[in-house]
């Protein structure tokens, strides 16, 4: 790969995530899984003020070589996109807040609605345990969808439409998903970030309108 790439924040983050995976793999297995879980989102905790630190944490974990590699390949598809659209560092801000929010939804929705079965199916539990790079990764595609609704994109890489119409529709795919398969989905979490990206990119819409009206009708055609 070339060197170039990891002069970006974007090929950083890879970096980043893929280390911590293998870094984690090899204390797991030495230390236990509780190394991993201590460091994994856990509603629970978070509402009783507790390893706060999650929040943030959780955003570089991931269950499996699989998940792993499925959010870097977005990440890499989306990130180097949206880091040379809106520059370095408002890109860097909105994986992180975005990050944050999908943790925050996960959390409070978990906690109000997850206590049933259905519930829990839904929403996540209280006690459920959330990793992933997931909700940032849908904030950059939530701001996309808002900067260039048009773009077309080909999900799952084999299915032609608008970015926007990708978005609302992976969300709701993986809904769906999670309630016929007995499948670990940060659902909320998605959501939240997805609503980070969204908003952020009315905003710049709204502050930048002549800038943001030429990128969508740029990437329209």
């Amino acid at each position: 790969m070339d060197r170039s790439f990891f002069k970006n924040y974007t090929g950083i983050l890879i970096l980043i995530n893929v280390a911590v995976f293998f870094v984690f793999l090899i204390w797991s297995y030495f230390s236990g899984p509780e190394v991993f879980t201590s460091f994994a989102l856990q509603p629970s905790q978070i509402l009783q003020g507790k390893h706060l630190w999650t929040i943030i944490t959780s955003m570089f974990l991931h269950a499996s070589l699989g998940h792993l590699v499925a959010n870097m390949l977005s990440l890499i598809f989306l990130g180097g996109f949206v880091e040379r659209l809106i520059g370095k560092k408002r890109y860097i801000w909105l994986y992180f807040i975005g990050g944050f929010v999908a943790s925050m939804f996960f959390v409070l929705f978990a906690g109000v609605f997850g206590v049933s079965p259905f519930g829990a199916k839904l929403f996540g539990s209280p006690e459920s345990l959330a990793v992933g790079a997931s909700g940032a990764i849908f904030a950059l595609g939530g701001l996309l969808a808002v900067l260039t609704p048009r773009l077309k994109v080909l999900v799952f890489f084999v299915i032609p439409t608008s970015m926007w119409v990708a978005m609302i529709g992976l969300t709701f795919l993986m809904w769906l998903i999670s309630l016929g398969l007995p499948l670990n989905i940060g659902n909320t979490a998605h959501l939240g970030g997805l609503v980070a990206g969204v908003a952020y990119g009315f905003y710049l819409k709204y502050k930048y309108p002549k800038k943001t009206s030429m990128i969508a009708r740029y990437f329209s055609q």
